[in-house]
């Protein structure tokens, strides 16, 4: 495409132009760039850098779509203008090609100096003010081996998304492992950077998986452990309440959890399968859940149950249904948009909330800015069991937001507690319907016992009051 040269001089936020160029290191190919502008206020002056695509991620949404290049854009803390530099993406796919890591990316060998006119070309006049700019070129990475791609959706609500399985890198005391590591991916095209459902996955048909490699055979996902960075934190907010939970299984009851976000199923597979749990979960887009029950094991029935709507509606009428009163069932009828309420309780030992803002231009972020609202908040609270917990996967926009969050809930909520997930992103906030009540015991809960079994004890003992 033809681009007036005065089109760069000046930042816009939120613009996105793409065009082709010719590569300078090869006379019959061209190149796609890509410049995106930052959406928060611009420096001054405006500091630009180059990204280059790795060799064959080419086709990655993360690589060709404005919502992949925001989220790098705004991953890169202080760059007003982004510049991303790529082969061009292949259009024809008659398979699913299998994706391996080029030994050596040799894409951005020697093209830094030969594309430096262009990046000068392309950089606000605002750059030049104390002289030639320097111009970085940030390289993307991430402990992706091998992927292939097993399907590509699209829901009525969340969009295109994709099942990859992949072979990843996993890090172990600082250093790289030898072990081998499969998993099992659910991206959206509209946050293309955030993993939205990731489980392990070993070869269906006992092959070691130190002997197989993606594309040779089938796999099956293994919901017996969480690999999610922020879920197994999450499930270790039951420390709080595992007295409570105890009293229950003594008594002849499951403890009960209700799940806001499904996406791929594994936190309520695992809260069913390993730690004995009643689970009803709600999902807003019922092609995520044919997804999440053909790739990733999802099996819902008499202790797993599935609920197609909006979660927040879905509990605060669950909460105007019971009256405040927390009664224990409302079998047999109908919330108001028709959707059954058959064996629904009205009363939780635990909330656990996993939903992303839909929205790229914020960034990755958590929980939609609804769920700070107070009625929202006390419908929570009110369908809570008197010892009950809400757990809630947090990505904050800044700290100022999460400060807020939190005065937020001591609104409603008795006491808050909070985990740092360790990976600089995620928190998970804790917050009690009542004040939490420290058990002296001689012997450890029998449930206690099997919750350190499934989950790092080193979460439970990082569990901290605000």
């Amino acid at each position: 495409m033809a681009v007036e040269k005065a089109t760069f001089e000046a930042i816009l936020p939120y613009r996105f132009i793409a065009l082709t160029f010719p590569n300078p290191n090869h006379s019959t190919s061209h190149l796609r760039i890509a410049v995106l502008d930052s959406p928060g206020h611009p420096f001054d002056p405006p500091r630009v850098a180059a990204m280059f695509v790795p060799e064959h991620r080419e086709s990655d949404w993360i690589f060709c779509t404005e919502p992949g290049h925001l989220q790098l854009l705004l991953n890169s803390p202080g760059i007003s203008r982004l510049i991303l530099v790529g082969n061009q993406p292949e259009n024809s796919r008659p398979s699913q090609p299998i994706y391996r890591r080029p030994v050596k990316n040799d894409m951005s060998y020697g093209l830094g100096v030969s594309l430096r006119p262009l990046f000068l070309a392309l950089s606000p006049k605002s750059c030049f003010k104390h002289g030639i700019p320097e111009i970085p070129i940030l390289s993307y990475e991430d402990n992706v081996i091998c992927s292939v791609v097993l399907g590509r959706f699209v829901g009525s609500l969340v969009g295109e998304m994709l099942v990859e399985d992949v072979e990843i890198e996993v890090e172990n005391g600082g250093g790289r492992c030898s072990n081998r590591e499969f998993r099992r991916r659910l991206r959206f095209k509209r946050m293309p950077n955030l993993i939205q459902t990731e489980v392990r996955v070993v070869p269906k048909e006992g092959f070691s998986s130190n002997s197989v490699e993606i594309g040779e055979v089938d796999f099956r996902p293994d919901n017996g452990v969480l690999v999610h960075s922020y879920l197994a934190p999450m499930v270790a907010s039951l420390r709080l309440i595992d007295s409570r939970i105890e009293e229950r299984i003594r008594s002849g009851f499951r403890p009960k959890a209700l799940c806001l976000g499904v996406g791929g199923g594994a936190l309520l597979a695992f809260l069913k399968t390993q730690l004995g749990f009643k689970v009803l979960g709600v999902e807003e887009d019922e092609e995520v859940l044919g997804v999440a029950r053909q790739y990733f094991g999802l099996e819902d029935g008499e202790l797993l149950k599935i609920f197609v709507g909006d979660a927040m509606e879905f509990f605060e009428k669950v909460a105007f249904r019971s009256g405040g009163r927390n009664a224990s069932s409302f079998n047999g009828h109908e919330v108001e948009n028709g959707t059954e309420m058959d064996g629904v309780d009205a009363e939780f030992d635990v909330i656990m909330v996993d939903l992303d803002s839909c929205d790229a231009r914020n960034g990755v972020s958590a929980p939609p800015l609804e769920f700070r609202r107070k009625h929202v908040l006390l419908a929570a609270r009110s369908i809570l069991s008197d010892n009950g917990i809400l757990a809630i996967n947090v990505i904050p926009q800044s700290s100022a937001f999460y400060e807020t969050m939190k005065c937020d809930f001591l609104e409603v909520f008795s006491e808050l507690y909070e985990i740092d997930v360790g990976n600089e992103e995620n928190v998970i906030l804790i917050a009690t319907a009542s004040p939490v009540m420290s058990s002296i015991s001689d012997s450890e809960s029998s449930f206690l016992t099997k919750l350190r079994k499934v989950i790092s004890g080193a979460f439970m003992d990082s569990i901290k009051k605000i």
